[in-house]
């Protein structure tokens, strides 16, 4: 009895061992996960595109390079939509501070004559 649960137990081994390996014993290399949707690159962020991103995981996380990627490209638009809206802001500051220069000096039709 003892010696056909041995052998029972080395076939199951055996069994499992090639069931895991595979192909003539070699492990298969494992596809990387990466990020499959990746952002837009023909136009400007949208919240979106931000809200469906679905980073790829590694062992002990995320992946940092693909992380790092999409960080960068959020930056980097946000600083060119921050930099936008200042000149946007300085650009109305300046259109009122001349119309309220325009309100008031009076024009020189409206001067009496002397």
């Amino acid at each position: 009895m003892f010696w056909f649960m041995l052998i029972a137990l080395v076939a199951v081994v055996a069994a499992v061992a090639l069931a895991v390996l595979g192909d003539g014993g070699v492990l298969r290399d494992v596809e990387p996960d990466r990020l499959d949707d990746r952002l837009p690159g023909d136009r400007p962020l949208e919240r979106a595109d931000v809200d469906h991103l679905r980073l790829p995981l590694a062992v002990r996380g995320y992946r940092m390079v693909d992380v790092d990627e999409v960080l960068d490209r959020l930056s980097a638009e946000l600083a060119e939509r921050d930099a936008r809206i200042a000149e946007l802001e300085a650009e109305r500051a300046g259109q009122r501070a001349t119309a309220t220069a325009l309100v008031k000096e009076p024009s020189e039709d409206a001067r009496p004559h002397e």
